[in-house]
């Protein structure tokens, strides 16, 4: 018998995404999980103790473009969606929202939380912002209504190279990160707790969140890798 930890949903287009049934949990969910993962990335900026790859980027512009962080992890999303046209991928619905709410609800995080003036508080809030990351990627993925702009860059290059996901992923942070740092972005002990910890968690709590799909038996399930390495967004 399947089980909740045992669930794996098929791979979906986007069409079929919006045809699987539940949309009445799968919508909310999927946009509460987007504003959570916006706000739990306002608190590791806040922090200020070193960000994710994708963020050390964002903040980086930000000293180089007039625009706040939340605008342009918007406008970053935006011009990353773009890049999926020559490998290929099809947005979903979660994909289009991913690219609007989550710098939205990161620059209200960022205009509502406080700056920590005290090393103790700052690390809490880290910690605290890496593990609500964990939860909101969770919430989203669990949706089954498309990945994020920035996972479906690496999730193009495996399809189109035939490269494993942890090199293409490997290779994209790495890459970002790099000029993230040069542009000014914050790289600390923040970045190495994210990229040990966000893994884990996010398998932690899949199984608890995401939503089985009305589908036919003969639905094919989505390759373990797929779930096995779930990115930021």
């Amino acid at each position: 018998m399947t089980t909740r930890r045992t669930y794996d949903p098929p791979t979906l287009s986007s069409l079929a995404q919006l045809r699987a049934g539940r949309l009445g949990r799968r919508v909310p969910q999927l946009v509460v999980g987007l504003l959570l993962y916006g706000w739990s990335m306002a608190m590791m900026v806040q922090a200020g103790l070193g960000l994710d790859p994708w963020d050390v980027l964002h903040e980086g512009l930000t000293r180089h473009v007039p625009l706040s962080f939340g605008q342009v992890v918007i406008v970053v999303g935006a011009l990353v969606l773009l890049l999926w046209i020559p490998l290929r991928q099809w947005p979903g619905l979660g994909t289009l929202l991913n690219v609007v709410l989550i710098g939205l609800a990161a620059d209200w995080g960022i205009a509502v939380l406080p700056t920590p003036d005290h090393v103790g508080v700052a690390a809490t809030m880290l910690v605290a912002g890496v593990v609500l990351n964990g939860l909101a990627g969770a919430l989203y993925i669990g949706t089954h209504l498309g990945p994020g702009p920035r996972d479906g860059l690496w999730l193009g290059i495996v399809r189109l190279t035939g490269c494993s996901v942890r090199m293409a992923r490997t290779s994209v942070e790495i890459t970002v990160v790099v000029i993230g740092f040069a542009l000014g972005g914050t790289v600390g002990a923040g970045t190495v707790l994210y990229a040990l910890a966000i893994g884990p968690l996010v398998q932690l709590f899949l199984p608890w969140v995401q939503v089985r799909l009305d589908l036919p038996c003969s639905a094919g399930p989505v390759p373990a890798r797929d779930l096995a390495e779930p990115g930021r967004d």
